[in-house]
């Protein structure tokens, strides 16, 4: 059983818009995505890869926002801030591999060792920051923070901003704007937006 059906499964074990359901879906399409790159080629590739970038940009950028300040009430300062900070590593390398030819070996290359880094953050997420956002909160506020969660990430930029991420303040000061300037790119380019 692959990881992502093994998070789809527990993902379905949760109440209906549960914020940790909603985050184990995505962690689960994030690494369906990661699959789907590797093996196409072209044009394919491209808009596959745009398409992993804009669900990151979102998801990540959702959980700063939402999902981090929960966090650090149950799990921690410590802990809530170590996601931050692989958030805000992981944000400039999106960057980097946005701006490279998907074609290259170069990319394929980079893009297994962010997928790699990708896929440890979630695992620490799932093992330590969720199951203590589900004991520190009750049904009614898992299901709020989800709808939360949910409603940033319909505002949340496409693109990666390195200088605002892992920083749930400048989020919020730049992400509108940001979101606003993505969107536009993406509806001109033709790119994937948010998923």
């Amino acid at each position: 059983m692959s990881d992502a059906t093994m998070e789809r499964k527990e993902a379905a074990r949760l109440p209906e818009g549960d914020v940790v359901r909603v985050l184990l879906e995505q962690h689960a399409r994030i690494r369906d995505l990661f699959d789907d790159v590797k093996s196409a080629q072209g044009e394919q590739k491209k808009q596959t890869f745009d398409e992993l970038r804009a669900l990151l940009a979102v998801h990540e950028t959702a959980e700063e926002l939402i999902l981090r300040p929960t966090a650090k009430r149950t799990a921690g300062d410590a802990e809530a801030e170590a996601r931050n900070h692989e958030e805000e590593e992981a944000n400039k390398v999106l960057a980097e591999l946005e701006k490279m030819d998907v074609t290259s070996a170069e990319f394929d290359g980079k893009l297994a060792a962010f997928e790699k880094a990708v896929i440890d953050h979630a695992e620490h997420e799932e093992r330590e920051e969720f199951p203590a956002v589900r004991r520190g909160c009750d049904e009614e506020q898992l299901k709020g923070l989800g709808a939360r969660l949910q409603m940033v990430e319909k505002v949340a930029p496409t693109h990666p901003h390195p200088t605002a991420a892992g920083s749930p303040a400048v989020q919020l000061l730049t992400g509108p704007f940001a979101s606003m300037v993505d969107r536009v790119k993406d509806a001109i380019t033709g790119s994937s937006g948010r998923t």
